[in-house]
């Protein structure tokens, strides 16, 4: 049965995140210094789905973190947003999960409010696997040796409490109220990718972020938790918008549906 343009895109964006995914699983284990590997895993994933991209895609714009951004994008109708390597610090550090692949499609619509994200994939290559938009479908990616030895993003609960992932390094000013608000515990992770995964894949229940981020940062991540029925959007409540001039999108909620009126109202009201 021949399969829709968007399927295709959805399996091409899966495909990229597990290949870029694979080769830095491979590069991490063959030798580089930590001070090396960042740099270099970046560079080489990204060269690897760009020229991808330039051979099954050729029409298409790209906006990645390890690009020049070619402003003319905004006037396109399809912009693919890279993070080729999502928390480069944690992927440095040779032990840690927590650091991702984006890969996602921003769609032109004839009319601009119906604009969106039609393709998305988060690959986490230490755990060996791809999340699509699809809710009944994680996708394998045989890796390798990753130097992760199985399990998950985060320890197992001990408990009913709500967990709110939120960066270890610039938690937001917020944190302690949307956590009273939901009775939970806050909980340092790493890449913003990972995060997003932690709630998709139920490890947690929300991830709070008002400590800057680019369009690449959380394009991905929030394609796949709104097709799987997630909310993400801003912390003012705003929705999130790609393919805009200004590549800053500084802020984030991503959670569980029925949480996302309580965080929204913690929020305000610091």
């Amino acid at each position: 049965m021949a399969t829709s343009s968007r399927s295709t895109d959805q399996q091409l964006a899966v495909e990229l995140a597990a290949d870029a995914g694979r080769l830095l699983v491979e590069l991490r284990t063959s030798g580089p210094t930590r001070r090396e590997l960042g740099d270099l895993g970046d560079r080489r994933a990204n060269t690897l789905i760009l020229d991808r991209l330039a051979a099954e895609r050729p029409g298409d714009s790209v906006l990645s973190e390890e690009s020049r951004d070619d402003p003319s994008r905004v006037d396109a109708d399809r912009v693919w947003i890279i993070d080729p390597v999502d928390g480069t610090r944690e992927y440095g550090l040779g032990d840690r999960p927590d650091w991702a692949v984006h890969v996602a499609l921003w769609e032109r619509s004839g009319d601009p409010a119906r604009s969106r994200l039609t393709a998305a994939a988060v690959s986490l290559p230490a755990l060996g696997v791809v999340l699509g938009v699809d809710d009944d479908e994680v996708y394998a990616a045989p890796v390798g040796n990753s130097g992760v030895d199985g399990g998950g993003l985060l320890p197992p609960r001990s408990g009913s409490r709500p967990r709110i992932v939120l960066s270890a390094t610039r938690p937001p000013a917020f944190a302690e109220a949307v956590a009273r608000a939901v009775g939970g515990d806050l909980v340092p992770l790493g890449s913003a990718g990972a995060k997003v995964a932690a709630v998709v894949r139920g490890e947690a229940d929300a991830y709070i972020h008002a400590g800057g981020q680019y369009q690449w940062d959380s394009a991905a991540p929030a394609g796949v938790a709104l097709a799987r029925g997630f909310v993400a959007l801003r912390v003012d409540g705003s929705p999130l918008e790609y393919n805009v001039f200004d590549t800053y999108l500084p802020d984030l909620v991503v959670c569980r549906a029925d949480l996302a009126d309580a965080v929204l109202a913690a929020i305000a009201s610091v």
